[in-house]
């Protein structure tokens, strides 16, 4: 029973969005076919009524739209231009400076809007024109844009983070937005890395440009947007509000800064909240389709045979989290990041628990595995957006993304495997017990 569920469920949802069905239809039509022959037809459909609604009755989801909103205002308010100004500061002696802009840049509007996606648009579009009147070539730009934007999702605040602290049943979301701040450092510092040594190659030189400002004032200037941040970490950790109201914080903040820097305007507002809304209905529906999915598995037994079958392969933990790791960069490659959650995190949580892995660190591994994944086709939404931004061809980028790729992956194995790097953060400030393996 359990083969042929498991057959039937992916089979169709495979079919499915290979066909190019929207994701979240997929999810829920291979459900409700996978459930007519395990259920009475009147009986699921109460129970996936019931399921899907309280797979969204949930206050803690409301983060997302505010965080995303947040990410909005940012990028129209001005915020992201300083950002890239700060950076450039930072690194503008390197070789290929303008590309280690990008990278330091991505991690900053990253670490506050909590998108990659955001993050690929924002800073493409400041950083291509920069980049092509130096000369560089657009396919490499593209490409440097598109590899470092992931570290936008473990580098908190993060809306993927927040989703998969609801999928895997509360695992503390104080927690995990400590634990990304050294593994989404290591991520970017990879990429810079190998974008460095390319620039080098190919001869780009350091920045020669004279900025008019000094460079304190710069700072200065940029300092301000770099506290939203600190005002959401240092309330949550402290108890002074929740997620969602460090996501209401976080709006609040961003858009009286927009206000006082002169650059958001009332027409954009409208703008911004609807591309909210449509983000997060779209969101809601994948959670609510995919919590009729979750049952079906849990009912079926999916996930313990799933976790049995990796199990008798071998009963070495980190065998099993290298066929883990690349299970889930194959997935990533088909799968977005938010459905991707919502499916796998039932199936793996009851793995990782039986090899003693902390759910914390297990988080840190997860989202990265699939933020990579966004940088790869067929699917790969960041890699779609720097295309497109940066005006330039999937092909084009592909030779440049390999070295980079290679690079995320050697990262995402090192945080995998050493993991005080994702816990010694968390543990510091009390919100897990330890920073090895749990046995």
């Amino acid at each position: 029973m359990v083969g042929q569920a498991t057959l039937l469920l992916f089979g169709i949802f495979f079919l499915l969005m290979f066909a190019g069905v929207p994701i979240s239809v997929g999810i829920g039509l291979s459900s409700i076919v996978t459930a007519l022959f395990s259920f009475d037809a009147s009986t699921f459909a109460l129970t996936a009524a019931q399921r899907s609604f309280s797979g969204i009755d949930s206050f803690s989801l409301l983060a997302l739209p505010f965080f995303m909103l947040a990410g909005n205002i940012m990028n129209k308010g001005g915020i992201a231009k300083r950002l890239v100004r700060m950076a450039r500061v930072f690194v503008g002696w390197i070789p290929g400076y303008l590309a280690a802009t990008n990278v330091l840049a991505n991690m900053f509007f990253g670490a506050i809007s909590g998108s990659s996606v955001a993050a690929t648009s924002a800073m493409g579009s400041i950083m291509s024109p920069l980049e092509e009147a130096e000369g560089y070539d657009k396919n490499y730009s593209a490409a440097v844009n598109i590899c470092s934007a992931p570290t936008g999702i473990i580098i908190p605040p993060s809306g993927p983070l927040i989703l998969y602290s609801i999928t895997a049943g509360g695992v503390s979301i104080g927690a995990l937005f400590m634990a990304g701040y050294i593994p989404g450092a290591i991520l970017g510092l990879s990429v810079m890395g190998v974008a460095i040594a390319i620039a080098s190659k190919k001869g780009y030189k350091v920045s020669l440009e004279k900025e008019t400002e000094s460079k304190l004032k710069i700072v200065l200037d940029a300092i301000p947007s770099l506290f939203a941040v600190i005002i959401v970490m240092v309330g949550i950790l402290n108890g002074w509000f929740t997620a969602t109201e460090a996501g209401v914080v976080c709006v609040l903040y961003c858009t009286l800064l927009s206000i006082i820097y002169k650059e958001l305007k009332l027409r954009d507002l409208y703008d911004m909240l609807a591309d909210t809304m449509i983000s997060s209905a779209t969101i809601l529906f994948l959670i609510s389709a995919s919590t009729i999915m979750s049952y079906i598995m849990s009912y079926s037994g999916i996930p313990v045979a799933i976790s049995n079958a990796l199990m008798s392969i071998s009963s070495n933990r980190y065998v099993i989290l290298l066929i883990m790791n690349l299970f889930l960069l194959v997935m990533g490659m088909f799968l977005d990041l938010t459905p991707a959650v919502l499916i796998f995190t039932p199936i793996f949580l009851p793995i990782i628990r039986g090899i003693g892995m902390n759910e914390v660190h297990f988080g840190i591994m997860f989202i990265m595995n699939l933020g990579i994944g966004s940088v790869t086709p067929p699917v790969g939404s960041c890699l779609f957006v720097g295309c497109r931004v940066g005006n330039v061809s999937i092909s084009g980028v592909t030779k440049y993304i390999i070295p980079l790729f290679i690079s995320m992956v050697v990262a995402l194995l090192v945080i995998t495997f050493v993991p005080a790097i994702s816990l010694s953060l968390p543990n510091l400030f009390g919100l897990t017990n330890g920073i090895g393996w749990m046995n």
